[in-house]
């Protein structure tokens, strides 16, 4: 069918007016769509800015439960926590993972007792509790895989005691979400969902988070390269995900966000599941960056950036610019 040629049809026609655009507007953002990730500290009344994260704090519980109000204040559905474990806390093989009583279970609990009905998504990896870095156990130069999900399992377990509502297994680790449902599941957490990271790639881009939780930083080497994902690959990434939904993924996100879009369209487009997309430190620090230094309209900049996700197909994204776009997004 002929779609018709100058000057009997006139693209611009449904662009000339405000009310037109808002009438053939293909994709719509909402508030409904964003998680927002938050870092948490011990102490009490506290808050550190992160350097590199303009805006962005690690918070004693006490103050991240008080940001949690603020996400359902805003309508913000889900928070994802991510801990900063201080130094001496931390070991080889990461042993405070294992404890029912660690920062980021009691966090959850703090939160579930003040906003019961936020939805909080706790990331499952060792590198913020092992002295190397690494999302498991290091040995001899190498991550030995099934030990290390033994462990993640027992960190899964831990924190859907505390109250988590979505496990989201970050370490890459080959058969992880399988072992993770199972060990949900005879914990009678059948209700918990897992939010796998079905395509997280080794990238460049997750420098600002590494300082944010002081981990990862320094790995030397390959880095985390023979557990993330290749750049370069994108056939690898659907496979990744077909392994993570049939181990029993109820949602998938692809990591970094933007320069990944393609393996997001793709995702959704083979699937036909939840996707998420995550935005990225670097992602958020080179808007913010941008913006403080008067170099591009950075409100713009963020919701053009988290439309582009919506297009691509995500279903939500993890972004540290939700607070800022839920009060866009009201007005």
């Amino acid at each position: 069918m002929s779609r018709g040629q100058y000057p009997a049809t006139r693209m611009r026609r449904n662009r000339m007016k405000a009310f037109a655009r808002r009438m053939v507007a293909e994709n719509r953002l909402s508030v409904d769509d964003l998680i927002w990730p938050m870092f948490v500290i011990e102490g009490t009344n506290l808050s550190e800015d992160v350097a590199s994260m303009p805006g962005v704090s690690r918070l004693s519980i006490d103050r991240l439960v008080d940001q949690a109000i603020e996400a359902n204040e805003l309508g913000i559905p889900a928070i994802a926590i991510f801990p900063s474990i201080e130094s001496s806390l931390k070991d080889e093989v990461g042993s405070l993972a294992r404890d029912g009583e660690n920062l980021v279970c009691r966090a959850v609990r703090a939160i579930k007792a003040a906003v019961p009905d936020i939805g909080v998504i706790c990331d499952v990896a060792l590198d913020p509790f092992t002295s190397h870095g690494h999302d498991g156990l290091y040995q001899d130069g190498e991550i030995p895989n099934d030990e290390t999900v033994a462990i993640l399992c027992e960190q899964a377990v831990h924190q859907a005691n505390a109250g988590c509502d979505i496990i989201a297994p970050s370490d890459m680790m080959d058969g992880r979400v399988g072992a993770i449902r199972e060990a949900l599941d005879a914990a009678g957490h059948q209700k918990v969902q897992i939010m796998a990271y079905a395509a997280k790639y080794a990238s460049g881009f997750y420098g600002p988070f590494r300082d944010a939780v002081k981990a990862g930083s320094g790995l030397g080497g390959d880095g985390k390269a023979t557990y993330q994902m290749d750049p370069s690959n994108s056939d690898e990434a659907m496979h990744e995900i077909a392994l993570d939904l049939a181990e029993g993924a109820d949602m998938v996100i692809v990591k970094p966000g933007m320069p990944y879009l393609d393996i997001l369209a793709r995702a959704k487009t083979e699937f036909g599941v939840p996707c998420v997309a995550y935005q990225v430190s670097g992602e958020f620090s080179m808007i913010a960056a941008a913006d403080a230094n008067g170099w591009m309209d950075g409100d713009r900049a963020m919701m053009e950036s988290l439309l582009g996700f919506k297009r691509a197909g995500a279903d939500a994204i993890l972004t540290y610019f939700a607070p800022k776009a839920a009060r866009i997004l009201a007005k």
